[in-house]
């Protein structure tokens, strides 16, 4: 009974996860799409490009082998998800060329997802482990283009909100690439491809 009351408290939370996630992102595509039509900035279309990739393949992702329990865990990677929805077009920015930046970004962050494909995840957790194509770079070339496609955004809507916002997504990204890390380490053959790819997210550098 207690097994049944767990997994339908699970669903729940899932289920409630899901639809404040919906409602976010409906909002945060409908601001970009309305403000793209009026000034034509092509960073308002990446940028909805960039997170319905995302949100398209969190929805197809294949089911876990290990999922972390931790609360931390859980709590950074929500946040590291959800915070850059809040994101808000601006009419000025320190340099609107970098929307050239921008799209390169999101360029490595298709291949990224492709690399990936169903292995995305939201909370640290062992699908199947992917080593080849952008992941034979780096460990996470989808956190690279994330750290790019937010500081270009920034860039081009300049606002003390979007910096806070800026800030404290890669703030949560960058604790739950590692803890991602703590968790795959746990299986020899992340320990092993660890070896072989020794950087995380910039090659040669770190």
């Amino acid at each position: 009974m207690d097994v049944l009351l767990k997994i339908s408290q699970s669903k729940r939370f899932n289920r409630a996860c899901g639809i404040v996630l919906a409602t976010i992102f409906a909002l945060f595509v409908y601001i970009h799409v309305e403000r793209f039509i009026e000034t034509g900035k092509l960073s308002l279309i990446l940028v909805v490009i960039s997170e319905s990739l995302i949100i398209a393949f969190l929805i197809i992702r294949r089911d876990p082998v290990t999922v972390s329990t931790d609360p931390y865990d859980w709590l950074v990677a929500i946040l590291g998800t959800f915070l850059p929805l809040f994101f808000r077009p601006a009419s000025d920015g320190l340099l609107p060329q970098a929307e050239i930046v921008m799209a390169i970004g999101i360029a490595i962050q298709i291949a990224g997802v492709l690399s990936l494909n169903r292995s995305l995840a939201l909370v640290a957790a062992k699908r199947e482990i992917k080593t080849k194509w952008m992941y034979r770079l780096v460990r996470h070339p989808l956190y690279a283009s994330y750290f790019m496609i937010y500081c270009c955004y920034v860039l081009v809507h300049t606002t003390l909100f979007n910096i806070i916002i800026c800030v404290a997504a890669i703030y949560f990204l960058s604790a739950r690439m590692f803890k991602e890390e703590k968790h795959l380490s746990l299986d020899p053959t992340y320990c092993d491809y660890m070896k072989q790819v020794r950087f995380r997210i910039i090659p040669y550098i770190f």
